[in-house]
């Protein structure tokens, strides 16, 4: 790896120091490992940039291991969720691979713990040995179980396995110090009893390893060089380099963890058991929800790979937990897709515009840039007719100097088209608006290099052709919560600070003609509006579209004003 024109982070500097006192570069290997019980968020995206990043840095392989251990909320969903976002993602793993591999080599070893006086079986109630373990002031106290013989524990473990034991009455502890000042090695437990039917195993196994045990060893077993965690797991370390002096072989490498601070978002929660809470409370619709932080739901939304690898790069590597705020992440998608999204033209809030002095029976087809930005993005054509949709708040009767759109007695431009002047109104008997009256300037024809299509007016807005317009339903999305840190206010439920308004839906939009042939996922710009992207939901005969982003922050006014 070349790192002489780069800052590298922490962790980077770990392996630059171990790699310059010997180890061979060809012994790297990194591992992402999640646990099948929820969707993967914006948080692990983090985690997945990072490990395989340092794979790509590096030319090492990269594992991806599911850890699952915990039949009781584990899937092949999931399983299979996490395969797609990491692939969708652009990232490939060099070995898929299962803590329920090691089942049989964990539980060799668990043995082995035993018959080396390491390990016991303990049958006190959770309650019970909760109180024995003291308190971080106060050192725990031995289990009356602690010191049973090799032969009993080794019996006793054995019908565990068997099966002949309910739920909850044994476990298997790991015989440390009941006096560390570190809570997690006051014999922590290493197997509990599971009677639960796994997504792999199927029903093999009544005993299930912890996650402690598991980790460690099976990094070891893959050898894994450098096992990178979120801070949390840093208290764990300790027991983690404990459980690894039982089985390590010097000939070996020996996995080394390390720990960086998690991804906090605002506006948003990344608990797995809170996200399931909004599922189950159908608080939100699914998983892949547009509203939800997870890869699934930022898909669905319109985000790209490249806008979430760019936030992941720029939010960083820290090693102490911040929150970083959820404008960056909007930052990196408008970002990314005012340089790649075409341009078209939808109107979500349509008021009627006739022009009058326009032949009733012609029609134009006008030649509109797809992006400004991307020369190699080409040009369309949009065709205009004499009635015209706008959005309602682009036309106002009377207005100050300050209004630069539409209103009587004033031009404005139509986009890619003509200067049009109101001069009119329209309104049913309760005064409602109808139609707009306008002229145009037939000379002022955009892109035609007359004289008049140079001329300056302040406003211009965008349109579609009523004749030609597609009708769509658009969803427009915002942040689910309406609090900063909705997850960390004291005796308040996150539940309360959802924002009634993180769903608009709009029956109501017309769209020009060219988008009849998106397809599912395709992003654009709605000019002046917002990014856009089409939703699973949508059909030929249906178009729907999902609100990525707004163009403008309309969030940084509302706290503004608070």
């Amino acid at each position: 790896m070349d790192n002489h024109n780069k800052a590298l982070n922490f962790l980077e500097q770990i392996i630059e120091e171990d790699l310059a006192n010997g180890l061979d570069t060809k012994k790297l290997r990194f591992r992402f490992p999640p646990e099948p019980n929820g969707y993967l968020h914006i948080g692990h995206a983090a985690s997945i940039c990072l490990n395989f990043g340092l794979g790509l840095s590096y030319n090492a392989p990269v594992n991806l291991r599911f850890d699952d251990t915990n039949p009781a909320k584990e899937e092949q969903e999931y399983v299979d969720a996490i395969k797609q976002d990491i692939k969708w993602l652009g990232f490939q793993w060099d070995k898929e691979l299962y803590s329920s591999d090691y089942f049989q080599q964990l539980y060799d070893w668990a043995v082995l713990l035993i018959k080396n006086g390491n390990a016991y079986v303990d049958n006190q109630s959770s309650e019970t040995m909760a109180l024995q373990k003291g308190t971080p002031t106060k050192i725990g106290t031995d289990s009356p179980f602690r010191n049973r013989s090799i032969e009993e524990n080794l019996a006793l473990f054995e019908r565990m396995k068997q099966g002949e034991f309910d739920e909850g009455t044994h476990v298997l502890r790991a015989k440390i110090d009941m006096t560390s000042t570190n809570m997690l090695m006051r014999d922590p437990i290493i197997y509990r009893i599971l009677k639960r039917s796994h997504h792999r195993t199927k029903n093999t196994w009544n005993i299930y390893p912890m996650y402690d045990w598991t980790h460690g060893e099976s990094d070891y077993i893959e050898q894994i060089s450098h096992s990178i965690c979120t801070l949390e797991f840093k208290s764990h370390r300790e027991l983690y380099d404990w459980f690894l002096d039982q089985v390590c072989d010097s000939k070996r490498i020996r996995p080394k963890q390390r720990e960086f601070a998690r991804r906090n978002l605002s506006y948003t929660v990344m608990s797995k058991r809170k996200l399931l809470q909004l599922v189950n409370e159908n608080l939100v619709n699914g998983w892949d929800d547009p509203r939800m932080p997870t890869i699934s739901g930022l898909r669905r939304r319109g985000y790209t790979p490249e806008s979430i690898k760019k936030f992941s790069e720029l939010a960083g590597i820290a090693k102490r937990d911040n929150v970083t705020d959820v404008a960056l992440l909007e930052f990196c998608i408008k970002d990314d897709l005012n340089k790649t999204a075409p341009r078209v033209m939808a109107v979500l809030d349509p008021v009627k515009v006739v022009i009058t002095n326009y032949p009733e029976d012609k029609e134009e087809w006008l030649e509109a840039e797809n992006n400004q930005e991307d020369v190699a993005a080409g040009f369309r054509k949009v065709p205009f007719s004499r009635a015209l949709y706008i959005e309602r708040e682009d036309f106002r009767e009377e207005a100050n100097k300050k209004f630069f759109r539409l209103k009587l007695n004033n031009e404005v431009r139509l986009k890619n088209a003509y200067i049009i002047k109101a001069y009119q109104v329209v309104k049913n008997e309760n005064g409602d608006l109808l139609e707009i009256h306008c002229t145009y300037d037939a000379l002022s024809k955009s892109g035609s290099g007359s004289e008049e299509s140079q001329r300056k007016v302040k406003g211009t807005l965008h349109w579609v052709s009523i004749k030609h317009a597609i009708k769509a339903e658009v969803r427009l999305y915002d942040r689910l919560f309406n609090h900063e840190a909705p997850d960390t206010q004291k005796d308040v439920d996150f539940k309360n600070f959802i924002n009634p308004n993180s769903l608009l839906i709009n029956n109501e939009a017309f769209v020009e003609p060219s988008l009849l042939t998106a397809k599912i996922g395709d992003r654009f710009q709605f000019q002046r509006l917002g990014y856009f992207n089409i939703d699973i939901d949508s059909t030929p005969n249906h178009l729907v579209f999902n609100r990525t982003v707004p163009l403008r922050d309309s969030w940084a006014k509302t706290e503004a004003k608070d």
